[in-house]
């Protein structure tokens, strides 16, 4: 069984189409599909049903999945460990959610890439229990995550930082004035949502439930920009990280109000998989994480 073949079966199933899969691959549609047939000639079962434009895996596809997978992992890790320091490649698979993929991983990505060029990174974003879910699965290599502090037995969690919480008003709200923002005080206030499934919009939303505020859900952003934009064109008020919003607090463009986040504690934390093998680019990543942390703590 040729690996190249178990490889271009992998690009199939995850392309979706053998059209797809032969432009991802650079080949002609017809060597993606003779090397499938090799395949499944040598494994004496077809792989795929094809239903029209259309292909989805047979039983026996099914049951291959995981096996090719896991080749392909071995493959990796064996030309991983037959290189130098100094030449590192590959591909590292990393997901975080949107608030630290704009404001905690630009510049440590910026200098790995600066550092091994030749390592590819893939950066998916996601909410905390769909990365934790693709760490277990072996589709990411690691997770960034923000989240309270929590232990979980199949992945390795190390907290980086705690990430204080701000409550960001326009800057002539009537609640920037107060000494100290309660629950009751936002009973009758816009309050703008990230998207549902945020960790720390869901700590927020049952922190004011257990109050008796309800705040209206249609009221959602995909962005955190477009959140902070709005709260700067006086649509309403948010609760965001800190390091989302520092520099718009920096520079006078909002306000903080005084709200207690204590039941809102949140924290970088980066996870891999316990069984996962440490790659020389995966081990060089995380010591750059440990020099950033340094930074940001700072």
């Amino acid at each position: 069984m040729e690996s190249r073949h178990l490889f271009t079966f992998l690009n199939v199933v995850e392309a979706g189409s053998f059209t797809r899969a032969a432009r991802i691959l650079d080949y002609a549609q017809s060597s993606i599909t003779a090397q499938i047939q090799a395949l499944e000639t040598e494994l004496g079962t077809p792989l795929f049903d094809r239903i029209g434009k259309k292909i989805m895996l047979t039983d026996a596809g099914r049951r291959l999945l995981p096996y090719a997978q896991e080749i392909s992992k071995m493959h990796a890790m064996a030309k991983d460990a037959l290189r130098s320091e100094t030449e590192l490649a590959g591909t590292l698979k990393i997901g975080a959610p949107e608030s630290l993929a704009a404001f905690r991983l630009p510049s440590l990505i910026r200098e790995y890439r600066e550092r091994y060029p030749k390592v590819k990174i893939v950066l998916k974003p996601g909410e905390c229990w769909e990365l934790r879910d693709l760490i277990r699965s072996g589709e990411l290599d690691l997770a960034f995550l923000l989240q309270p502090e929590t232990e979980d037995r199949e992945l390795n969690v190390t907290t980086l930082i705690h990430e204080p919480m701000a409550l960001v008003a326009p800057l002539k709200h009537s609640l920037v004035t107060h000494t100290r923002v309660e629950p009751a005080d936002l009973k009758d206030e816009t309050i703008l949502h990230t998207e549902a499934g945020c960790t720390y919009r869901i700590l927020f939303e049952q922190y004011l439930n257990k109050h008796g505020i309800f705040s209206d859900p249609s009221l959602e952003f995909w962005s955190i920009e477009a959140i902070k934009q709005c709260v700067m064109a006086g649509l309403g008020i948010a609760l965001l990280p800190l390091v989302t919003v520092q520099n718009e607090l920096r520079e006078g463009k909002m306000a903080r109000l005084a709200w207690d986040d204590s039941e809102q504690q949140v924290a970088t934390q980066v996870a891999y998989h316990t069984k996962k093998w440490k790659s020389p680019a995966l081990s060089e990543f995380l010591q750059i994480v440990e020099q950033h942390v340094t930074h940001w703590r700072a």
